[in-house]
């Protein structure tokens, strides 16, 4: 677990084309993941099966889809997806960017 999460100290993890992450800090009950997104990038569409997952828009714009309603959110927006939700994001601008928030923590983020 770390008490401090440093940008300037923390590598990007290359997930996916047009798409990398920082692990920010985490708990065994909760995690906060910074995601950045190139235009047109796409986070998949799935669904967790012990997850909930909250996210902000801290930058950009995205299309977001959950169970099969779409909605454009924008830098200041959010929106949650509880677990077994299948619910997936598409970039509209370059280096958009989602905090994404997960409970309990995403073990599969660690290793």
């Amino acid at each position: 677990m770390k008490t401090f999460f440093i940008d300037d100290e923390t590598p990007w993890e290359v997930v996916g084309d047009g798409v990398k992450r920082k692990v920010m800090t985490w708990s065994d009950e909760l995690m906060m993941v910074c995601v950045h997104f190139a235009k047109g990038a796409v986070g998949t569409a799935h669904r967790h099966e012990i997850h909930d997952q909250i996210a902000y828009v801290a930058a950009g714009s995205f299309e977001v889809e959950i169970e099969g309603e779409k909605r454009l959110l924008k830098a200041g927006d959010a929106y949650r997806a509880v677990k077994h939700q299948m619910h997936g994001v598409v970039a509209l601008e370059d280096n958009s960017v989602l905090i994404d928030t997960f409970t309990p923590k995403r073990a599969d983020f660690l290793s």
